[in-house]
């Protein structure tokens, strides 16, 4: 039974959101007779309860319309000699993205619409007559007969229609993490908490959104295949979370749910020009995650920063099914996230520019003018009134990690830089280390030179992905698959010698025989920790960053090893690994860009370079070892801003990110998928 004090801690969160939220749905009420005509074309939340409230359009032809684009938009959008599992090739302007891959529609529904039977709710239950599983279209007649009785919104996402990343369960549709699985019922038994908040706050759940397999970095699946960038189809969409980033940015939905690990809602985000939220950790409830973990959290994807708080309001808050949510007890803001983006000045709020991750003498030609545009984007941050913290060409934050990260990392950090700390065969030291770490904090000089935020330490596996995927499926109770197991037993994976092998992925998860999650909770901690001093001594109240130093990548293209710890595909994960939120905002767009090739009469890429934190790890192929750079070639490429700060700073957040949005405006609609013909 659920303790007095947490309920009461959700009723008083609710009242105080709700009231914001009235405030809202009755300006919307009054001031809807003067809205101009509504366009679907970057519809926000707002515009479309104005023009349901003013009688313009009805949920149910909201819905409609959206078929109408997923229908033009969403086909295959690469060529697939051998199938959907088979290797690849791109399409120049293949006026496809492929980002959803169930649609919330009955059979009947289906047919109708002319979409493939691979996009069935079920495809377990080819019948699909349960009336307690309305459908997309029933959900939106519902919702409008709901309005014609009272004249009122039934909540604060009336009539908005979102797409949930497959990494989360939904009673109604199959969900499998992309993966193409035999389960004996691809429904899981219920939702997933924040989508039972989504649908009683009136959200219609329109799709489940395609994702690089079993959450990976990949932007293709064996069930979903392969996933195209709006902005040029030749490129990534960058995952996981791929498709609910891009078919938020080409109006395909108005907002999605998306997940990270690393950077899965950040990366999809920035690549599509939409703004992701990847929200505190303990924020948001994983429950009915596929595979959820110590570093995995729940956040949404839309075309403005309102509508991300919005989303954010309804699905933030304890869930007694979700432990980890319990840190948000006494944590949560008193005013809802939506009334905080209203914000136009930055006054008095202190913004630290990580210069770590903008040193071009570190990287490529291929990130100088992603550094340019986000360093243009400090200097708007400046000109909004904020007090710009920027080292030029020092670091950040290096000198303060020298002071705290040996000591809070102690057996990570020995464990690095053995010919410091020299241990036996068995692994005991053969010297005091203690003593060492002693003399470090006391003289920092003495730290080894090459530790900095983006080489902060790395965690050894850890059975988290076993444990935790088979606990998930345990609770599902599938009568067929019951363990990872039997999900390399029984299921069909992708070959293609460009892309990870998804199934090796799978095996290599099988052969762990225990879950320590000791040095990865020990990282974590001392991240959080040292990120807490090093931002408090500056009195910072928020760090910006490029999310990647990359434009979008050609997809099949390889990853190539790390670059000064930059990833082979460039968006920075470290820090949103560790838990800490991020808010990322479109910053602008590339005139050019540089890609990677395989060349096999490259010189060999040394065996050192694959090492550290960001290597290639089953990333890297055959044929990576010999790449080079080739460019620049003309490309029009969304290029992102993280704002990043310490664990529940989602309002400073969001009033950063918002009064920049409202004085920059940066966002541009993929101009290869614009309005259909006859669309309002």
């Amino acid at each position: 039974m659920q303790n007095t004090s947490y309920k009461n801690h959700r009723v008083r969160r609710s009242m105080t959101v709700a009231a914001g939220l009235l405030l809202s749905i009755c300006a919307l009420q009054t001031q809807a007779a003067s809205k101009n005509a509504f366009h679907l074309e970057e519809a926000t939340i707002s515009d479309i309860q104005s023009a349901i409230v003013s009688k313009q359009i009805t949920s149910t032809q909201l819905v409609e319309l959206y078929l109408k684009r997923i229908k033009a938009y969403n086909g295959t959008c690469v060529a697939e000699p051998q199938g959907i599992l088979g290797p690849i090739t791109t399409i120049p302007n293949a006026g496809q993205i492929n980002a959803l891959g169930t649609l919330n529609l009955r059979p009947a529904a289906l047919k109708a619409w002319g979409f493939d039977a691979r996009k069935a709710r079920s495809l377990t239950d080819m019948a699909d007559k349960d009336p307690a599983m309305p459908d997309a279209l029933e959900i939106a007649a519902k919702l409008d007969k709901e309005f014609a009785r009272t004249g009122k919104l039934v909540g604060p996402l009336h009539g908005v229609v979102m797409a949930i990343k497959d990494q989360y369960d939904t009673f109604d549709m199959r969900t499998t993490s992309g993966a193409d699985a035999f389960y004996a019922n691809d429904r899981p038994p219920t939702d997933s908490t924040f989508v039972e908040r989504l649908r009683a706050a009136g959200a219609i759940v329109i799709a489940k959104s395609n994702l690089g397999e079993y959450a990976s970095g990949v932007p293709r699946s064996s069930f979903g295949g392969t996933f195209c960038n709006p902005y040029d189809t030749e490129r990534s969409p960058r995952g996981s979370s791929s498709g609910s980033g891009s078919a938020v940015g080409a109006n395909l939905v108005t907002c999605s749910i998306a997940e990270e690990s690393g950077s899965s809602i950040r990366g999809p985000a920035s690549a599509a020009s939409t703004v992701g939220i990847a929200a505190t950790e303990e924020l948001v409830s994983r429950k009915g995650m596929v595979q959820f973990g110590i570093n995995t959290r729940v956040g949404p994807i839309c075309r403005t920063v309102k509508d991300s708080a919005k989303v954010l309001d309804v699905i933030a808050g304890y869930d007694p099914k979700d432990e980890l949510t319990a840190f948000t007890i006494g944590r949560m803001p008193k005013e809802s996230y939506e009334s905080l983006t209203d914000t136009k000045r930055l006054d008095g709020i202190r913004i630290g520019v990580v210069r770590e991750y903008m040193h071009k003498k570190l990287f490529t030609k291929a990130d100088e003018q992603t550094i340019d545009i986000v360093s243009a984007a400090v200097g708007d941050l400046k000109k909004l009134g904020a007090t710009i913290v920027d080292p030029g060409e020092g670091d950040l934050f290096t000198s303060c990690i020298r002071k705290y990260a040996p000591q809070n990392l102690n057996v990570l950090f020995t464990k690095r830089y053995p010919e410091l700390f020299p241990v036996d065969a068995n692994g005991k030291p053969t010297v005091d280390h203690t003593s060492k770490l002693l003399d470090m904090k006391m003289n920092p000089q003495l730290v080894p030179a090459d530790l900095t935020l983006r080489a902060f330490g790395t965690s050894e596996p850890d059975g988290q992905n076993k444990y935790m995927l088979n606990l998930y499926l345990r609770e599902r109770g599938d009568a067929k698959i019951k363990s990872n197991a039997d999900l390399i037993a029984n299921s069909n994976f992708h070959q293609d010698p460009t892309f990870p092998d998804r199934k090796k992925s799978r095996e290599s998860a099988e052969k762990m025989m225990e879950l320590n999650m000791g040095e990865r909770m020990l990282l974590r901690f001392s991240v959080q920790q040292v990120m807490m001093q090093c931002m408090a001594e500056q009195k910072l109240d928020a760090i910006v960053y490029p999310t990647s130093g990359l434009p979008p990548t050609k997809l099949g293209s390889p990853a190539g090893p790390a670059i000064n710890e930059r990833s082979g595909t460039g968006v920075w994960t470290f820090i949103g690994a560790q838990g800490l939120p991020a808010i990322t905002v479109p910053a602008g767009f590339t005139t050019e860009v540089y890609d990677l090739i395989r060349d096999p009469s490259a010189p060999a890429t040394p065996e050192s370079a694959w090492k550290g934190r960001s290597g290639g790890g089953d990333n890297r192929l055959a044929g990576d070892d010999h790449t080079r750079w080739t460019g620049p070639f003309p490309a029009k490429l969304p290029v992102a801003m993280d704002i990043a700060g310490l664990p529940f700073s989602e309002p400073v957040l969001i009033k950063i990110a918002a009064a920049y949005e409202a004085a920059t405006k940066r966002r541009q609609p993929p101009a290869a998928f614009g309005p259909l013909a006859n669309e309002p």
